[in-house]
């Protein structure tokens, strides 16, 4: 094979022999009762837990699947929020020679039935009712399954069946272990080798079914080692575990990073608190993908609307001189002491308050990825003097190779591959990876894995280059790439990304591959247009009427023209319609990681595909949506089709 271009950067290995288990237990015995390793907030309290109690809590939970009977490579699942019961079953599931297997808290029963029974999962953990009644539901569908472990007892009193058992009896258990065998765990924690499976992991499926990722412990900890020699985190340093474990970047940062470095993990009050909750600790590293940067960005353009003209002028003032010093940095341009004054003046008139109610104030590095980030976004977060920095990984590495470096951030790359990472392009321009932290194959899918892994290199399947700088761009999946009317490649990613920079729309889908021209289907952000609405005087009932209304397409075709701005004429959006719901998981019109499902989407809202591309101006719909919790509404309803002048 011959290859475009080749990044590498050399660096140390971590030891074959080191696994997480040996990691955790020299960390525990380091730091003891003398260091809080973990905090959760209950009852509006936040409630330190040292390493030592992290320990024995992990010590007695392992040795409790052991007197269960778990055996060297068998699987335990979790599924629920994220809470230090969690993260300690897991670690458990590790020291006791598991396979540790992470599902979606909001996954549905065929999705948590596909992955308990795929994965082989011998032992579940779930949080609480919720998940048991999941687990039950399938209980006699995965002939594999043999406990359902919960923790949290609130409606579990009338649950009897022998297959149940609690995490407090489970540890009881553990502990009457560990008294006869007071060596075991230790035994069984230095038995590991860095190259034997340490996780599972399920891949989001954009196209197919999940695909379950092998990695090792080596994958895990080189992965981590590799960026923290990038971006070096500190043992006093405090992180926000907010995103579903389910997810590897999630994993990559308590785990990975989290482990080697030794600082404290804080667990939210709910899924809800988390915003708030990040506000109070103000972490120094956060990760999060861009739905995270999205959300923060409408409450911040929301707050700006709803703000005194003072106010509103303070903040444009602020964000011009941010963005000019932002640009400037971008550049690799000198900030003269006049501009670093006045770069002084934002952030003590407006930005300092702005970080501290994004919960920003004390972010080093703050990281996006999973998915494409529009440069505006980017270029918000750095006027603003957050050093926001783009990410590309894939769980397929242990959540990531390629990071942007301090000093050298290009919002329309991806950055410079991490230590011990060679990157390279083939001739067909496919992004290739190599390193110590590539996964060992697919669970029960060896035709994947060859396909995945091939002379050495992990291949992605998505399309890219690398620019004059070394730096990594990349352009869209292969298959999602779109072929111009003109005949150029062009990526929806980068305009669904522009078009949600407008606070008043949440979810974009472009279309218009080997087409005439490109066209649109939008989900307004309910709650932004509601309020915008309101001040008008406009009356609706529910988000359907309120999508519909002249007045809503309007507003929605003010933001697409702005989005429509300086690109070439065939890449501009035609016609758009406002879709009558907003895009959902549980329809499967998105991943759980809320990546679009273009063919999913694309044969289920054909009618209005269709009607884009014809002379109609209204399609009409009749259908059934189904609610989160099992209730159904009958939708029968026109959307307007609105063509913009170019």
């Amino acid at each position: 094979m011959q290859h475009a271009d080749n990044m590498h950067v050399n660096d140390k290995e971590i030891p074959k022999e080191l696994t997480i288990p040996k990691l955790f237990y020299e960390k525990a015995n380091s730091y003891g009762s003398q260091k809080v390793a973990m905090r959760e907030k209950e009852f509006g309290i936040w409630r330190p837990i040292t390493w030592q109690q992290y320990f024995d809590n992990v010590k007695h939970i392992a040795l409790g699947l052991v007197s269960l009977g778990l055996e060297d490579g068998d699987k335990v699942s979790m599924i629920g929020d994220n809470r230090p019961e969690g993260l300690w079953a897991e670690m458990a599931a590790l020291c006791a020679r598991g396979t540790g297997v992470w599902l979606f808290q909001d996954s549905l029963i065929d999705e948590v039935k596909y992955i308990v029974d795929h994965s082989d999962t011998k032992f579940l953990f779930g949080e609480g009712q919720e998940e048991v009644d999941k687990a039950l539901s399938i209980y006699n569908e995965c002939p594999k399954l043999q406990k359902i472990i919960w923790d949290d007892p609130k409606g579990m009193r009338n649950y009897h069946q022998d297959y149940l058992i609690s995490l407090k009896e489970l540890i009881a258990r553990g502990q009457d272990l560990d008294q006869q065998q007071p060596n075991l765990f230790k035994d069984l924690v230095y038995k590991g080798h860095g190259d034997e499976v340490a996780l599972l992991f399920y891949t989001s499926g954009t196209t197919s079914l999940p695909k379950g990722a092998l990695l090792s412990h080596h994958n895990m900890l080189t992965m981590g080692k590799h960026l923290m020699m990038v971006d070096p985190c500190h043992a006093n340093d405090d992180y926000v575990s907010y995103l579903p474990f389910a997810w590897i970047g999630e994993q990559m940062m308590s785990i990975s990073c989290g482990l080697q470095i030794g600082y404290t993990i804080n667990f939210p009050e709910e899924p809800e608190t988390s915003q708030e909750n990040i506000r109070e600790i103000g972490p120094h590293v956060m990760f999060a993908p861009p739905r995270m940067y999205e959300q923060m960005t409408r409450s911040v353009q929301v707050k700006y609307l709803d703000a005194t003209w003072s106010k509103r002028k303070f903040y444009e003032l602020a964000s011009k001189i941010g963005y000019h010093v932002a640009d400037l940095r971008f550049n690799k341009k000198p900030v003269s002491f006049h501009w670093k004054v006045l770069e002084w003046f934002a952030y003590a008139m407006v930005q300092k308050k702005l970080k501290d109610h994004l919960g920003l104030s004390r972010v080093r590095n703050a990281y996006t990825g999973g998915a494409a980030m529009g440069p505006d976004h980017f270029r918000f977060f750095h006027a603003m003097g957050v050093n926001l920095k783009q990410i590309y990984g894939q769980t397929e590495v242990a959540g990531i190779s390629v990071v942007h470096r301090k000093g050298d951030i290009k919002f329309d790359t991806v950055g410079k591959p991490i230590p011990g990472t060679d990157v390279k392009i083939t001739e067909d321009g496919e992004i290739i990876t190599r390193s110590p932290s590539v996964f060992l194959g697919y669970y029960k899918n060896e035709e994947a894995t060859q396909e995945a892994l091939r002379d050495g290199w992990l291949h992605s399947d998505d399309k890219g280059f690398i620019d004059d700088d070394g730096h990594l761009v990349v352009f869209d999946r292969t298959k999602d790439v779109f072929t111009l009317r003109d005949g150029r490649p062009f990526s929806p990613q980068y305009l669904e990304t522009r078009l949600k920079f407008s606070p008043y729309i949440k979810d974009s889908w472009v279309i218009g591959d080997k087409r005439d021209y490109i066209s649109a289907v939008l989900c307004i952000d309910y709650s932004v247009v509601g309020k915008w609405a309101d001040e008008k005087k406009l009356n609706y009932t529910s988000y359907p009427e309120l999508s519909q209304m002249p007045e809503v397409y309007d507003l929605v075709q003010k933001q697409i023209k702005q989005a429509n701005q300086d690109l070439p004429e065939a890449a501009r959006i035609h016609k758009f319609t406002n879709l009558y719901k907003e895009l959902d998981p549980d329809d499967d019109e998105l991943t759980r990681t809320r990546k679009l499902r273009r063919k999913f989407v694309e044969k289920r809202y054909e009618d209005i595909v269709n009607a884009l591309y014809a002379d109609n101006d209204t399609v009409h719909i009749d259908t059934t949506i189904k609610y989160e919790d099992g209730r159904e509404a009958h939708i029968k309803t026109d959307l307007s089709i609105r063509m913009l002048e170019n």
